[in-house]
């Protein structure tokens, strides 16, 4: 019998704002605990969630996992640092990347697949500057506009 469609997906909006994506990847999390059980409850936060390499692995900081609230001795800590799965492949490409000046690795958007595992989208991204910001915002609100029937 095949599992139920999840409907948790837990986006980074203001990574969007900030960045300018280049190359998008889907990522595994290790997760430990009742992490998984919070995550399917939507207790979790991606504001300021970006990834850095220790050795040869990737690691996203900054993501918040709420505790469980019916959880009991077995808790996890919230704010802690998690492990991306990637292949070999991926990884060494993105170190790579993550090397060259103005290139970061960021979280966009955290969902559950269709087997049941948690996944995290990270994108290789490069910084906005203020005037890039400004750009955005005017597009969008002409896009806005022009779908309500105005102009």
């Amino acid at each position: 019998m095949p599992k139920a469609k999840s409907s948790i997906q837990v986006k980074n909006r203001r990574a969007s704002f900030d960045y300018e994506f280049l190359e998008t990847y889907t990522a595994g999390i290790q997760l430990a605990g009742t992490e998984i059980k919070s995550i399917r409850a939507g207790k979790v936060s991606l504001q300021d969630a970006y990834c850095y390499f220790a050795g040869n692995q990737l690691f996203v900081r900054g993501m918040n996992i709420a505790q469980y609230h019916w959880g009991s001795w077995g808790q996890h800590e919230p704010a802690r640092d998690r492990r991306l799965l990637l292949t070999k492949r991926e990884l060494r490409h993105l170190f790579q990347a993550d090397k060259q000046k103005g290139l970061t690795i960021v979280a966009v958007k955290l969902f559950i697949a269709d087997n049941g595992y948690a996944k995290l989208v990270i994108a290789l991204a490069k910084g906005k500057h203020e005037w890039d910001k400004r750009q955005s915002i005017k597009e969008k609100d002409t896009r806005r506009e022009l779908e309500r029937g105005g102009y």
